[in-house]
């Protein structure tokens, strides 16, 4: 691997994996393309990649996938590529709901140039970053990759049609084609529309935290370090020339035991503000990681309370930042 393109590298997962790659691989160069999207504030994405950009290796391209051409994607990016991790995507199950147009044009458009791009430039390594969500209404846990898919968002919907174009791209054009099924990643870096990251930063500043239904729902949390080397694993994967592949921690978290896991790490009782459950929501994520554990020797290992600490920490060190973002 001695060119990747990382889209969404100015984000969450996206960062962490660019990270990870500096710290761990010699004579590699990444260039990242991100839009810094403004569903949330790029104050955050400046700090994700504050430390890369002194990097001779590190490349930047201000650029929105979604409206970039194969073409002008070329002209950006003139050298080989080696490995293309796609992880850009418009994010967000509640959001997709009141503008769905906006999901299918960066989430199925922004794949579709990315793939087509690849075909032209002859790139043989196509990694996607898809989602839990795609299971939908299943009730058959813990999920498995083979299982019934009943996407109950727009957004859900936009990350099984990206699977779908990797595979047509893969059986026409000859590109290996990974679509990891990512289930609620959290960690320092990790999104402020997500659970953890609002639940900590309500708590410190006093405010209630928002529980929509009776706190009975439950997520597989997976760590981001456990998602980057499921990713990187997947980036040097060359057995076979499709396949889907869960990246989860195959033990779910009540949304109450997370908030009781959250107010330990804090010193600090949750004032609770109790709403409806939100349309679009799923009741239960649960991965089965066995083909994960078998193709990527992938295995996590971080524990809900020692990631939440870890993210407390960074939270804690970029609260100036963060509090107001």
């Amino acid at each position: 691997m001695n060119h990747i393109i990382i889209t969404g590298g100015a984000g969450f997962i996206g960062s962490n994996l660019i990270k990870t790659l500096f710290n761990t691989r010699s004579g590699i160069r990444i260039t990242c393309i991100d839009n810094f999207d403004p569903f949330y504030s790029a104050d955050i994405k400046q700090l994700n990649i504050r430390d890369f950009k002194s990097n001779p290796d590190f490349h930047f391209i201000y650029s929105d996938i979604a409206t970039t051409t194969p073409i002008e994607l070329n002209e950006l990016i003139e050298e080989p590529v080696n490995v293309i991790a796609h992880i850009a995507a418009r994010a967000g199950v509640r959001p997709s709901i009141q503008d769905p147009l906006s999901y299918q044009q960066s989430n199925v458009i922004g794949t579709q140039n990315l793939l087509e791009f690849a075909r032209q430039r002859g790139v043989k390594q196509f990694v996607f970053a898809s989602s839990s969500s795609v299971y939908g209404l299943n009730d058959h846990l813990p999920w498995k990759e083979d299982e019934q898919l009943l996407p109950i968002s727009p957004y859900a919907m936009t990350k099984q049609a990206g699977e779908m174009l990797g595979h047509v791209y893969s059986r026409l054009f000859g590109i290996r084609f990974l679509a990891l099924r990512l289930f609620t990643v959290y960690g320092p870096g990790q999104r402020p529309d997500l659970a953890i990251h609002k639940f900590i930063k309500a708590i410190l500043k006093g405010e209630p935290v928002t529980m929509y239904g009776d706190g009975s729902t439950s997520r597989d949390y997976t760590y981001v370090d456990d998602v980057v080397h499921g990713i990187i694993n997947a980036m040097n994967y060359d057995s076979t020339s499709f396949e889907i592949i869960n990246i989860g921690n195959n033990h779910t978290v009540s949304l109450k035991e997370l908030v009781i896991a959250i107010e330990e790490v804090c010193s600090k009782k949750a004032m609770i503000e109790q709403l409806p459950e939100q349309q679009g929501d799923l009741q239960k994520t649960f991965a089965d990681i066995s083909k994960a554990k078998k193709l990527l020797g992938y295995n996590p290992g971080m524990q809900l309370k020692d990631g939440l600490k870890k993210f407390y920490d960074w939270f804690l060190q970029n609260q100036e930042i963060l509090m107001n973002a």
